[in-house]
């Protein structure tokens, strides 16, 4: 029981805190509470959650051989650059398109909201290689026990961390939103855009270094 506890915890506080930073996913949630309120929003995490469950579980069992593939590593970092420029025009282009009526995952209802979450999550190819990293930290340095059922209580915990963590980070973002107007002006059509097109020029200077110099 204490084990399962540990592992719960864990997992939790791994993906609680990965789940911060603001990224495609958070700032997708994040219009779609501002514009369609929680209830929506809840069905959108809920799409993401689950296409993160089986990766975490898959890269949990296949930690050691995912991390040995080098080949799909870098594929993987090289498309995750291609994209932040992708969805920097895509947030940019969608803000000035419809001002204030939000962009085009915004207006879809419950199982079209649940369906973005997953297709979305899908397309999150960063977290094969950011899961793999660490739980072949957790399982090398013994901080958790996959014995028997013992790796799913570590991978609901990972879920839930997720979950809280992009809802903490959605409902902060739309406090300071409403308290400040520079940013209900300009987070959409300036900063966000701004923020991925710094995140994109950030990790392919890195994959330059890591794979041409």
């Amino acid at each position: 029981m204490i084990q399962n506890l540990k592992n719960i915890f864990l997992g939790f506080l791994i993906s609680f805190i990965g789940s911060i930073p603001l990224g495609y996913l958070n700032v997708v949630g994040f219009d779609i509470y501002n514009q369609r309120g929680l209830l929506i929003t809840i069905c959108y995490l809920l799409g993401v959650i689950c296409i993160e469950f089986f990766v975490i579980f898959f890269t949990l069992i296949f930690a050691n051989k995912l991390a040995s593939n080098k080949k799909l590593t870098k594929y993987i970092e090289g498309f995750s650059v291609i994209f932040m420029f992708v969805l920097a025009y895509i947030f940019y282009a969608s803000a000035t398109k419809n001002g204030n009526q939000g962009n085009e995952f915004s207006h879809f209802g419950y199982l079209g909201t649940f369906t973005t979450g997953v297709v979305l999550s899908c397309l999150n190819f960063i977290q094969i290689p950011f899961w793999t990293s660490w739980n072949l930290y957790v399982l090398n340095g013994k901080h958790i026990e996959i014995s028997g059922n013992r790796k799913y209580f570590y991978v609901m915990g990972t879920v839930a961390g997720t979950f809280f963590g992009m809802l903490v980070l959605i409902l902060s973002l739309n406090y300071f939103t409403n308290q400040t107007d520079f940013l209900a002006k300009y987070l959409m059509k300036a900063i966000i855009p701004l923020v991925f097109i710094g995140l994109g020029i950030f990790q392919g200077f890195k994959f330059y270094k890591k794979y041409f110099k």
